[in-house]
């Protein structure tokens, strides 16, 4: 098929089914300035081994290696903005196309750029908390303190040290993220898979509770040969001309 036909082909899959979550990763941000973890040349994992400077054994065993290397890329992302893809998303759960969406990311930009019904499974940039009495701090307050150079960030009220509110390597997952296996494998029909990789676990096993799958990402995966059709590009393009596609399809409906 050319590009035009996947795009249609998956547009009508889409209007096909009645209850389709959606599933992003790194790939989706990259048109905000965030590098992905495995592209050839650009991947961040080509760069530095996240294991050996923002692991969870890193923040207890070194706090210093942690914030002061780790840390930097949290605080970059911070920063970062929606892109194309991030409003087309919001706007496909909007019109009813999709039910629900689970990002891998710890970006926050599907928050941002208006999806509502988001499942953050790696956490997120929007706070920190003490390690010792819990209280949650804005993300601010820990970039703050790492740019004064009190390493590790504290907490005002009981010294205890801050961290992030992610996911790091070594972290349990969310317990929501139990709930959320079942409520995919017993409610969504079509899963659409934007800019993920699928090798991180356990969020890689979601395509498996479900049917029928759709991908949309430049690198090959493990589950291409289960999809209903595999998209090599641009995930910004191939939202927004899956979008305009969906509109045009529902203005002929009508």
């Amino acid at each position: 098929m050319t590009y035009i036909e996947q795009v249609g082909y998956l547009a009508e899959l889409i209007r096909g089914h009645k209850h389709v979550y959606a599933l992003t990763g790194a790939g989706i941000s990259t048109d905000s300035g965030i590098p992905d973890f495995r592209s050839p040349g650009t991947g961040l994992w080509e760069k530095v081994d996240p294991i050996a400077v923002s692991s969870v054994d890193v923040l207890y065993s070194n706090p210093r290696l942690f914030y002061e290397v780790g840390f930097s890329r949290f605080a970059k992302i911070s920063f970062a903005e929606p892109n194309r893809g991030h409003h087309m998303m919001a706007r496909l759960e909007k019109l009813g196309f999709l039910k629900g969406l689970v990002t891998q990311n710890i970006d926050g930009l599907h928050a941002k750029a208006g999806s509502k019904n988001v499942w953050e499974v790696h956490g997120h940039l929007r706070t920190g908390y003490c390690l010792g009495c819990k209280k949650r701090y804005p993300f601010e307050e820990l970039m703050l303190q790492v740019e004064l150079k009190r390493i590790p960030p504290v907490c005002p009220k009981c010294s205890g040290m801050l961290r992030p509110e992610v996911v790091l390597f070594g972290d349990p997952m969310p317990s929501f993220f139990f709930e959320l296996q079942h409520k995919i494998q017993d409610e969504c029909d079509f899963m659409l898979i934007v800019g993920s990789s699928l090798v991180i676990h356990p969020v890689a096993d979601l395509p498996r509770l479900v049917n029928k799958i759709a991908i949309v990402n430049l690198q090959p995966t493990d589950y291409d040969h289960k999809a209903e059709v595999v998209i090599r590009e641009n995930s910004s393009k191939v939202l927004s001309d899956l979008l305009q596609k969906l509109e045009s399809l529902n203005r002929k409906k009508v």
